[in-house]
């Protein structure tokens, strides 16, 4: 090639192409990989350079390049392209390769309002100088391709009109430990900063989007989830609204419990006018979440919660269908369905369940949350009073209505209610579970506004994180992590802000906590398990009994130190009641593994301090923090050895962790036969979890006659979900377009089918 091409540098100047500068920059960032070629990234970058090209779009193409040619085979690539985005970053955040010294920065960063000038009051200048020796700049080349994309995409602090960088990943996660940790005392504060900055800087723990994005910054809002309970009024309602709209615009996901408004034609003012139903108010709903972009991190989005038993359920499950008009459909939400044990009974045994709106069956919706004792003596009682209005419908045919719009749109979602509230950190006689969060695996208590400033009322919160199991050697090393996850996000909820008295009044009291893992596919691979044949049963026991209990050891502590949290009455743990105690005890037909730690002597000592947090643990989906860890998304199978995920950058691929060794290990999701041994894995989990899990259902339709899955296997998946303790379902996964068969079997067939999964 010529090489007498001119580029334009970054400060305008004009000279001639420098091609061993090139090659000089390929050298170091290939440094310790293997099977890199130089000269195939140079070859395939220099065809596309011309004459007056930037150097900054020179760059841009050799990276490109690079990306290029990651592979499973030659997965270093994704390291290499990695190494010259964050030469690239560097470059453009700094000026220079070299990251400048930490208090000239944070100043710098403060004088630009990019930074919370408060870090400036809580710090001294020696301290911070101290601070600095703590961060390893090296660390940066650790990211691979598809991590580094993402975090200069969403985290890193950036003008996002201009696509200006301010900072590199290393000042992330030391000012994110800066800022949680500031209201430690001085004595002992820089300990922790160091090993909270040494343990997410190593990806030993994931933290969430609101966490990496808005954490230093002057905005102070650092919960994922936000629950928010809507009652049958107008000022309900609009305080609903209200409320969305001020968190969506924070970067929370919204859950939305709409179940209680009146159905369609109810009575308003003793007959004065009649009620439009609930699909106008779920459409004044959705225009506030899609109000706000979250200031170009994420789309707003919400799930909407409401009872299998209302009037209106016919129409409500079809709200995403992609048939039917705008008047009757509302797309841009996804939807769960509230399921009890009385509500599967009929579907088994062939019965009909009566709809009803929550207006006309005074204390129903409460009980269906609160008492199942109760909801079933008083559901009898409405069914036989024909003065109320209903409507009865074919259990199973709801259910097949239910399932077929799940596997149509992958988005409508199960939360089995009971399981919510009897397995619970929480007293549902003091604190019911009526909902749950955007992607199903919170559960906190809620109650409804009547409007912004309702003292009354309760938005619940989680703030959230996870454990790389990936990183895990032996499993007594959780303890560490748990007690540092413990202490930052309980300093969070102190240190940011609340737009909300009801949020804020609920995240202090409660101080409640969703710690969840990523990489339980590697984590599988690499102890030579599976999720599919039951060999990976023990080992999921033993891990998630250990996450528990450390975490709650880890709050104990905190609880000694600090006091519990001022709600710590309305959890089961205050009766000393633990997760070991109210499980599903199906689960211990397919995993008869002992416990291992001494939950006698938790027990005792959690009722002599308490807890600082009303609940700890939940499993998330974790979707892009996990590759930000070079991960596997939480609890899930990879689809593939290489994971390939669009962006506005382009296509981001990422190759599963050590592919080279582990191949034959990993259990790929397309591969596994059935969702039963999954299934399994994730009671297996519940069992310790104390809230609950974003657990998917997969199917791949050419496994099944002329490419159609059978309704039946849909049901008795549910079944098998409900059996062994999930609280909740969230996406159902399909490999190409599906289509359901629908089985014309009798009752009696029906009943057959079904009783193979006897859960009562």
């Amino acid at each position: 090639m010529k090489q007498n091409l001119y580029v334009i540098k970054r400060n305008g100047k004009k000279e001639l192409i420098n091609l061993e500068k090139i090659h000089k920059v390929l050298n170091w960032a290939s440094k310790g990989l293997k099977k890199i070629s130089i000269s195939q990234i140079e070859l395939k970058s220099r065809i596309q350079f011309y004459n007056g090209i930037k150097t900054i779009n020179i760059h841009e193409t050799i990276i490109k390049s690079a990306a290029d040619l990651i592979s499973k085979e030659n997965s270093d690539y994704q390291y290499l392209s990695a190494r010259l985005v964050v030469f690239h970053l560097r470059k453009q955040a700094y000026g220079q390769f070299h990251p400048p010294k930490l208090y000239q920065f944070i100043k710098r960063m403060v004088k630009k309002k990019k930074y919370d000038k408060k870090i400036l009051e809580k710090y001294s200048k020696t301290e911070i100088h101290t601070i600095n020796t703590f961060i390893k700049h090296k660390r940066d080349m650790n990211f691979s391709y598809a991590a580094i994309k993402q975090m200069e995409g969403k985290y890193l602090i950036k003008n996002r009109v201009t696509g200006k960088i301010y900072e590199t990943g290393q000042f992330l996660y030391i000012l994110i430990s800066m800022c949680i940790f500031s209201n430690y005392p001085k004595k002992n504060r820089l300990k922790y900063i160091k090993k909270f900055y040494d343990s997410i800087s190593n990806f030993e723990i994931s933290l969430p989007t609101p966490i990496m994005a808005g954490v230093r910054t002057p905005n102070r809002q650092f919960s994922s989830c936000v629950l928010i309970e809507c009652d049958d009024s107008l000022d309900s309602i609009n305080a609903t609204s209200n409320s969305i709209i001020k968190y969506v615009s924070k970067r929370a996901g919204i859950g939305i419990n709409g179940g209680k408004i009146r159905a369609l034609g109810s009575p308003i003012r003793n007959g004065e006018a009649f009620h439009t139903g609930c699909i106008p108010f779920y459409k004044h709903f959705q225009t506030a979440v899609k109000s706000c972009s979250q200031g170009g991190v994420r789309g707003g989005s919400a799930t909407l919660f409401y009872p299998i038993w209302h009037l209106e359920v016919e129409n409500l499950i079809v709200l995403k269908n992609n048939r039917g008009i705008e008047e009757n459909r509302i797309r841009h939400m996804d939807y769960a369905v509230q399921i009890n044990k009385l509500m599967y009974k009929r579907m088994i045994l062939g019965k009909q369940i009566t709809l009803f709106s929550p207006s006309d069956v005074p204390h129903l919706y409460k009980y269906f949350f609160s008492d199942q004792i109760k909801f079933k003596k008083l559901y009898l009682k409405y069914e036989k009073n024909k003065k109320i209005r209903q409507k009865k419908i074919n259990a199973l045919d709801l259910f097949s209505l239910i399932l077929k719009e799940r596997t149509s749109t992958g988005r409508i979602y199960i939360q089995n209610v009971d399981h919510c509230n009897t397995h619970s950190a929480f007293n549902p006689k003091k604190a019911p579970i009526k909902q749950s969060n955007l992607c199903l695996e919170i559960t906190l208590p809620t109650k409804p506004l009547n409007d912004l400033h309702d003292k009354k009322g309760e938005i619940a919160l989680c703030t959230l994180s996870a454990i790389n199991l990936g990183k895990i050697k032996k499993i007594q090393e959780i303890k560490k992590i748990a007690d540092l996850i413990v202490r930052a996000l309980d300093e969070i909820l102190d240190y940011q802000k609340y737009p909300i008295y009801a949020a804020k009044k609920s995240a202090q009291n409660r101080r409640s906590l969703g710690i969840g893992v990523i990489n339980f596919a590697y984590y599988l691979a690499k102890n030579k398990v599976r999720y599919s044949d039951g060999s990976a049963n023990k080992i999921t026991h033993k891990t998630f009994e250990a996450i528990q209990y450390y975490l709650l050891i880890a709050s104990c502590n905190l609880s000694k130190e600090k006091g519990p949290c001022k709600s710590f009455q309305d959890t089961n743990y205050f009766q000393g009641i633990l997760p070991i105690d109210t499980y599903k005890k199906d689960i211990d037909t397919i995993c008869d593994e002992k416990l291992h730690l001494n939950w006698e002597k938790l027990r005792n000592k959690i009722k002599k301090y308490g807890l600082r947090n009303s609940a700890l643990s939940a499993l998330m989906p974790s979707e892009t923090s996990s590759q930000i860890s070079n991960a596997t998304n939480g609890i899930e199978p990879p689809r593939g050895y290489i994971t390939v995920k669009a962006s506005k950058d382009g296509i981001l691929k990422q190759v599963v962790p050590e592919y080279e060794k582990l191949k034959s290990n990993y259990e790929l999701l397309w591969n596994i036969p059935n969702n039963t041994g999954y299934l399994h894995l994730c009671g297996i989990m519940q069992k310790f979890i104390d809230q609950s899990i974003s657990a998917n259902t997969n199917y791949d339709p050419k496994k099944f006659k002329n490419e159609k899955i059978p309704i039946k296997i849909l049901i008795q998946d549910l079944l098998i979900a409900y059996k062994y303790g999930l609280k909740t379902l969230y996406y159902q996964n399909t490999k190409d377009e599906t289509k359901i068969l629908q089985n014309k079997f009798s009752d009696k067939n029906h009943k057959q089918n079904c009783n193979e999964i006897c859960f009562i």
